[in-house]
């Protein structure tokens, strides 16, 4: 088998119901982190490992994220005429080459196991593939997630997972690895637990996002979804695919250089924001004086609401 990475699945059928109203009609990965959609950030991301074929899983009503990737010829032949180059640009490195995306439809909400076995028929019996989860922002400042983790593959392999040390409080929100061997950032996973009370929780370390996944995988999705093999919250769960596929081929968790956002909540999509505006150099500077500037706002007004609480203690 190859360990190069060309092909990449993006679930993308979801609803995006924390973030409404903003989502009631603009898919959530169309949403902008600054000036750059979220469904964008993550293909960038893919082709820095090397990846040249994107499945996205859709349902009815996301076809927007696939017109984002094609071609505009009514606004190329306005820029054309305006002169205006540097977005000429701009548009000509967001479209994809003909016939590099792929859709294939998730017309019922069952599952990241489900939707990733939509993506079978894009998927060749002999090659591993990327599943990237466009809301899962990583923010990286050297190599991005996927490169690290293709690299990772190359060296090894094995099938890649990245993950992240998660407080108590959020273990029961994850999938959690049971730990074998280390070897720095990489962790030999000996098994997976879905989403486990904290007492059940074989340890911290979290599935995130992004994952580097054997071909060996689809048939197992396969018998899931035709038994109806569902686990937790009633769905059928890729986490326990993916103890199925461990049995017969071993699996690497991955501890990435950079930082996750959760851009499928309100405050992590916040965060997201601030964080990725504070790489660009435009923005920096202004942004980091707005921010004190709130801040000391912020802390004149609590300083006020105490003082006045005590005087009429007092």
């Amino acid at each position: 088998m190859t360990k190069t990475l060309k092909t990449a699945v993006f679930p993308v059928a979801g609803l995006g119901t924390r973030l409404l109203p903003a989502t009631k009609v603009m898919p959530k990965e169309m949403l902008p982190i600054v000036d750059m959609p979220l469904i964008q950030l993550a293909v960038d991301e893919a082709k820095t490992a090397g990846v040249e074929n994107f499945v996205f899983v859709i349902s009815n009503g996301k076809e927007m994220l696939c017109q984002h990737f094609d071609e505009a010829p009514v606004l190329m032949e306005t820029l054309s005429r305006r002169n205006k180059q540097a977005q000429i640009d701009i548009v000509n490195a967001v479209t994809l080459p003909k016939g590099r995306l792929k859709i294939a439809q998730q017309d019922k909400a069952l599952g990241l196991g489900h939707a990733v076995w939509c993506a079978r028929d894009y998927i060749s019996k002999d090659e591993s593939f990327a599943v990237m989860l466009p809301d899962d922002f990583m923010l990286c400042s050297g190599k991005s997630c996927m490169q690290q983790m293709a690299e990772e593959y190359a060296r090894t392999g094995n099938n890649i997972i990245a993950s992240m040390e998660v407080p108590d409080a959020d273990v029961n929100k994850y999938g959690i690895i049971t730990p074998g061997q280390n070897n720095g950032k990489a962790t030999l996973v000996k098994g997976f637990v879905e989403k486990p009370a904290l007492e059940n929780a074989p340890s911290n370390l979290a599935v995130i996002g992004r994952y580097i996944l054997s071909a060996d995988i689809m048939p197992i999705l396969d018998a899931m979804v035709e038994k109806n093999m569902t686990g937790a919250g009633g769905e059928i769960q890729l986490t326990d695919a993916m103890v199925e596929l461990l049995k017969i081929s071993p699996f690497t968790a991955y501890e990435v250089d950079g930082e996750r956002h959760d851009c499928g909540s309100d405050i992590g999509f916040v965060k997201a924001q601030i964080a990725y505006a504070m790489t660009k150099p435009k923005l920096a500077a202004e942004l980091t004086e707005f921010m004190i500037e709130r801040l000391r706002m912020s802390m004149s007004t609590n300083i006020e609401t105490i003082d006045l609480a005590k005087t009429r203690a007092a």
